[in-house]
């Protein structure tokens, strides 16, 4: 019952009109609500400047890895032609000193020096190391020998480099530092 009345009672009371903000308050809450859109839009133009900066590293980015692919496209191709320079190197180097005026022996000299200017002007440099101090970036050490530490004795396989990357390691021999023996006569 207590309840009922209660009920009575509230229903009966006026509803309360809403207090109306002064202009002041009024003012207050558009500052402070464009204070939060500005603070929004800050926000928006920073993000977006963000993108469009990870964009523009991207393009470069992308640009670049482009070019790195066009530069080494070839790669592959020139590592399975350079046996074929190693063979003839050695062909060459075969040949007997009382033949090597021979007019084919002349015609093959002259492929090899075509065949080398091509891969030249295609970036293919042969890796110095005979005599030079072993480099592990440039050069495979197959074994060791007697000769002076660290230095390059023999070379058993030319290395190349394309540009700046190597292709394919020179195979060579190290020195380990022990004094070849001198044979006395």
């Amino acid at each position: 019952m207590a309840d009922e009345l209660e009920k009575e009672v509230q229903a009966e009371k006026p509803a309360e009109k809403p207090v109306e903000k002064s202009a002041e308050d009024n003012i207050e809450d558009i500052k402070k609500a464009l204070a939060e859109e500005k603070a929004r839009a800050e926000a928006n133009l920073s993000g977006w400047q963000r993108a469009q900066a990870d964009f523009v590293n991207y393009k470069r980015f992308v640009e670049q890895d482009k070019m790195e692919s066009l530069k080494y496209a070839n790669t592959n191709l020139l590592v399975n032609i350079l046996p074929v320079l190693d063979d003839m190197e050695r062909a060459l180097a075969s040949i007997p000193p009382k033949e090597a005026h021979h007019k084919s022996v002349e015609g093959f000299k002259m492929i090899d020096h075509k065949f080398r200017t091509i891969l030249e002007k295609l970036g293919v440099k042969p890796i110095l190391s005979l005599g030079m101090e072993y480099d592990y970036r440039t050069m495979d050490a197959i074994t060791s020998a007697k000769g002076k530490k660290d230095t390059v004795i023999q070379e058993l396989e030319k290395g190349y480099k394309l540009q700046d990357k190597v292709i394919r390691p020179a195979k060579v021999v190290v020195g380990n530092g022990e004094e070849p023996s001198v044979k006395e006569e």
